[in-house]
């Protein structure tokens, strides 16, 4: 894949001067505060404005507008749709409602720009995380500083990722795998602003175990609603809890629908890619949230039922998300994909992930917190003589 440096520079450079309002107002806002405080408090903001990020990348998707710009990383070599202004006016006129339309670059363009702004966040974050390390020593931290080495390094991929979604002309496994970058980085974020801030909190091991597979779980079920949204089959089934017509059990066509790394629209055999497919990947997703939902039910239940407030806590916050992400999937299908659904079902997911990691963050505080200091090592004491 060739890039243009000289689009690839202007573009970093249009995400320094969109980070640089964040980071003015962060430092005004914290100024009386200790370096690691300040750098929570970083660290929140990028999350924050990460989950924007990866709202607007849904909306992108939703609007057909991965390809609004058909080159990576300018428009047509440009900085901005301006630039590119009579190209993008030749391929509208020839498909006004095709992938290339004014209105469509912008979209694409402005997920760019905002996706270089968290870059550069993250960057900075990186460099503060090692300043504080040099002055004031790893104790300064509640976590290691390779993580946010980890951070710099995921956002990277996902960038590639992001690159190869527009030169693969949204290849559904690519995009996928994009979607699941984004998400991935808000956890990262997540247990790395918890580790600033520990709050223990101390469960049973079976109940721990329980939470990690709840998260397995989640993730599994992030990347199957992925791949429906990748394949546009949400629309496959237009009722519930039954699928076309009353039928509890359609016609479905795993082999074509579950073959990962082929075109869009392309089946295993590559032909058009069968309704049967979409189906069968729609009820695929269906069956897999009764089972996560029946999960976040259970560990709910079990964290009321220890009796710690803060575990309470938790249980209420996966509880109203579980409940959001139930309502918006099912607006999602009953009416017909409207945008602000689909926007509160990516949001939701990315919540309930956030939430895990947060959780699972002060989880791990508490085993830390739990494990008894080892004891010093004495000399065992001389036996008497003639013993």
């Amino acid at each position: 894949m060739d890039i243009d440096l000289t689009a690839l520079a202007q573009l970093a450079g249009l995400g320094a001067l969109l980070a640089c309002g964040p980071l003015l107002w962060l430092r005004l806002r914290s100024r009386a505060q200790t370096p690691a405080a300040r750098l929570r408090a970083l660290t929140l903001l990028t999350l924050f404005l990460t989950f924007d990020l990866v709202l607007f990348g849904a909306f992108t998707r939703l609007t057909d507008s991965g390809l609004g710009c058909p080159d990576w990383p300018g428009c047509y070599g440009q900085a901005s749709p301006l630039g590119a202004h009579a190209e993008i006016s030749a391929a509208q006129a020839a498909m006004p409602t095709g992938p290339v339309t004014h209105g469509k670059a912008w979209v694409e363009m402005i997920h760019r720009y905002l996706a270089s702004a968290v870059g550069v966040l993250i960057i900075v974050l990186c460099v503060l995380t090692w300043k504080l390390v040099r002055r004031h020593g790893a104790a300064a931290l509640q976590l290691s500083p390779w993580w946010s080495c980890l951070t710099l390094f995921w956002v990277c991929m996902q960038g590639a990722f992001g690159a190869l979604t527009v030169t693969m002309k949204l290849f559904p496994a690519i995009v996928t795998l994009h979607l699941l970058g984004g998400v991935g980085l808000l956890m990262l974020l997540a247990w790395q602003a918890q580790a600033y801030e520990p709050q223990p909190l101390r469960l049973r091991p079976a109940l721990r175990r329980g939470a990690w597979l709840l998260l397995l779980a989640l993730l599994v079920q992030v990347a199957l609603g992925a791949w429906v949204s990748t394949n546009y089959a949400v629309l496959a089934c237009s009722e519930f809890p039954t699928c076309q017509g009353g039928q509890w059990w359609p016609a479905m066509d795993f082999e074509h629908g579950f073959t990962l790394w082929r075109e869009l629209g392309v089946g295993a055999d590559g032909g058009w890619l069968p309704f049967a497919a979409l189906t069968a990947i729609h009820m695929v997703h269906r069956i897999g949230a009764l089972l996560v939902f029946s999960g976040l039910g259970l560990m709910c239940w079990a964290l009321w039922a220890s009796g710690q407030p803060q575990a309470r806590i938790w249980a209420r916050r996966l509880l109203w998300a579980a409940a959001w992400q139930l309502a918006s999937g099912l607006s999602n299908v009953v009416l017909d994909w409207p945008m602000l659904a689909a926007l509160a079902h990516t949001g939701g997911a990315a919540m309930l992930l956030m939430l895990m990691s947060f959780m699972l963050a002060q989880i791990r505080q508490g085993q830390g917190a739990a494990r008894p200091a080892a004891a010093p090592a004495t000399s065992s004491p001389r036996a008497p003589a003639g013993a």
